[in-house]
């Protein structure tokens, strides 16, 4: 918005002319009608170069388009979109489209029409009393804007962008997925948004940190699932020294065709991204290789975010539990709190040889505290609901951030930021992929998988288990139906020998019945067993059907394959090959092989290490 070129006076910062309606929570573009308003020459344009507000119609640049679009800078200012910092995260918030009155050549701002007959209906409520009109508080007007918080700054600040629309889609650059992800978010599901730090030192001020002439590899990654409710978050932290088989990747070239980047096996994860060219869209595939989770979008951002995010929101507290010197971050901090920003902040998330053990699992921890903070610095001021911090926070989050081409608009944004932005804080939880020291390295450089536990954190995201306690009222809704599967496990167990089922592949990979029908029959001593094919249709998850008077066998099979509660379905037997009644066992698209229990986890193991984004914590 030019307000120099609308008759203003000068010193006026364009931003404060934006107010927040309590009434409809919206901004308003308010200019004094005091003023005289300049005659405009000819069609403005607005940031994307196309005529704003309707100037060939003889009207002003009065739309709130066009006056968003006018003052800001585009591209030309050289900031760099390949590098990328942990902390250039967001959380979202939902957002409000923009209400502008229009500007008349040479005369008054007019005040807002009114329908036909509005006066005539006014004076006759007044005569009868009319209950004014019940207004939404402002506290709840408050929570509109400020509900988003709890995921990462650039989502939120690009889901909040209503306010510069054609321009800010200028500030963003966006590159192929290559059929790597599942194709976008959706509304109606799960959310599996990969968020990816490279150590690509390009940009203003960065060349000085550590490798100079690192091609941006995978440096930091956060694989963030948002619960297909709304109601829960978890944002997993993936090791760069994780020891990976990276997949081989199909790749975009500039000139429009198609390059297959072999892949490497035991490898770092971070050679994911930028090693042997490698786009974003490798580290989607190591990812789905790695967990099974296939991202839906992807986001990179550079070290410049945190720098000027943090900037912009006036600085971020820490909490350090003991005195920090680290010359090689250049974090030099006294015990206690302090508010952060700018180099200093940037310094604060690269820091690792001053905290925990020195290493890259120290700094991740330091990280999540440091994105809390600032998550919680966001939810606490007044930031979302001040229209000048609006703008730098748009201005900067489409700067520094690099998204897939699912990604490449405000309006695709906008809607995963009003999504993200139905999450509360507290239960957002951070946790790590559970490691230990590869055991292959008498110098602990990397670290491999705990096999022990990373496998029940994957099943608990691919099956949308929350990480930590959602609202009570909603796990009270599901507790007849949890209650009542439960109790389809607890009763006698009959003895191996007297099972009697018949096996179906309904969805598992092929050869899985009769894999199953050898393991019951040789391992398990359940040889009243057979196989009895495809199954008519295909299950999403496996199934164990029986009739009343074989719910003790059902019990007994249930235990032996790792069942849940919720997979035994009372029913009906069938007759087997030789006319005997006998249970269904239906395979589905969940069996991960005979012998793998088949329960899905509803709790973190002990051992993992986890927080929530509404604690504070300080760095040891």
């Amino acid at each position: 918005m030019d307000a120099q070129g609308r008759g203003r006076a000068d010193n006026i910062d364009p931003a404060d002319q934006w107010v927040l309606n309590p009434n409809t929570g919206e901004y308003e573009l308010r200019l004094s009608p005091s003023g005289p308003q300049s005659a405009v020459p000819g069609p403005r344009r607005s940031g994307s170069g196309r005529p704003a507000g309707g100037g060939g119609r003889g009207r002003g640049a009065g739309s709130g388009h066009a006056a968003a679009g006018g003052s800001v800078r585009g591209r030309a200012d050289g900031a760099d979109h390949d590098a990328a910092s942990p902390s250039s995260l967001s959380s979202p918030s939902p957002s409000s489209a923009l209400s502008s009155s229009a500007a008349v050549p040479g005369g008054e701002v007019p005040g807002p029409r009114r329908r036909r007959g509005a006066a005539a209906e006014e004076a006759a409520s007044n005569r009868r009393g009319r209950r004014p009109v019940k207004k939404k508080s402002k506290a709840k007007k408050v929570l509109l804007w400020t509900g988003g918080i709890m995921a990462f700054v650039l989502v939120g600040t690009a889901g909040a962008a209503y306010l510069y629309l054609e321009h800010l889609n200028d500030n963003i650059t966006s590159v192929s997925d290559d059929g790597a992800s599942t194709g976008g978010f959706s509304k109606d599901k799960a959310i599996n948004l990969l968020v990816i730090g490279t150590d690509k030192r390009t940009g203003s001020g960065n060349a000085g940190y550590g490798d100079s002439g690192s091609v941006g590899h995978a440096d930091t990654t956060i694989l963030l699932h948002v619960s297909k409710d709304r109601t829960n978050a978890t944002a997993l932290s993936i090791p760069r020294d994780l020891i990976v088989d990276v997949p081989d990747c199909q790749t975009a070239q500039a000139d429009g065709s198609s390059k297959v980047i072999p892949g490497t096996s035991d490898v770092r994860f971070n050679t994911s991204l930028g090693q042997d060219d490698r786009t974003p869209s490798c580290t989607m595939r190591t990812v789905t290789e790695l967990t099974g989770i296939t991202p839906d979008n992807f986001m990179v951002a550079d070290f410049n975010a945190v720098k000027t995010l943090t900037t912009a929101v006036g600085g971020v507290e820490v909490c350090l539990a003991k005195d920090i010197d680290d010359p090689d971050s250049h974090l030099k901090l006294s015990k206690g709190t302090h508010t952060v920003q700018g180099e200093q902040a940037l310094a604060f998330v690269r820091t690792r040889h001053s905290v925990g053990f020195g290493g890259d699992l120290s700094r991740i921890q330091i990280q999540q505290q440091f994105l809390s903070a600032l998550m919680r610095k966001l939810k606490s001021n007044d930031t979302l609901t001040s229209p000048t911090k609006m703008i730098k926070l748009a201005e900067t989050g489409t700067k520094a951030l690099t998204v897939d081409s699912q990604l490449d608009s405000i309006d695709k944004l906008k809607d995963l930021g009003l999504e993200l932005g139905k999450l509360d804080v507290k239960n957002l939880t951070f946790t790590t992929v559970p490691v230990v020291d590869n055991p292959a390295e008498k110098v602990k450089a990397t670290v491999v998988l705990d096999n022990a536990t990373a496998p029940t954190v994957f099943q608990m995201i691919k099956d949308d288990v929350s990480f930590t306690k959602v609202k009570e009222e909603a796990a009270a809704s599901k507790g007849a139906a949890a209650a009542a599967a439960a109790a389809r496990l607890k009763g006698a167990q009959s003895a191996a020998s007297a099972v009697r089922v018949q096996v179906m592949n309904g969805g598992a990979p092929p050869g899985s019945a009769q894999e199953t029908l050898n393991w019951l029959q040789i391992q398990e001593g359940i040889t009243k067993s057979e196989n009895a094919g495809n199954a008519p249709a295909q299950l999403a998850r496996t199934t164990l059907e029986y009739a009343p008077d074989q719910a003790d066998q059902a019990r007994k099979l249930a235990a032996v394959m790792g069942l849940a509660g919720t997979a035994l379905k009372p029913g009906k037997s069938v007759e087997n090959s030789q006319g005997l009644p006998t249970m269904t066992l239906t395979l589905g698209k969940d069996f991960k092989g005979a012998g793998v229990s088949l329960t899905a986890p509803t709790t973190v193991p002990d051992t993992v290490q986890k927080s929530t984004a509404d604690k504070v914590q300080c760095a040891k």
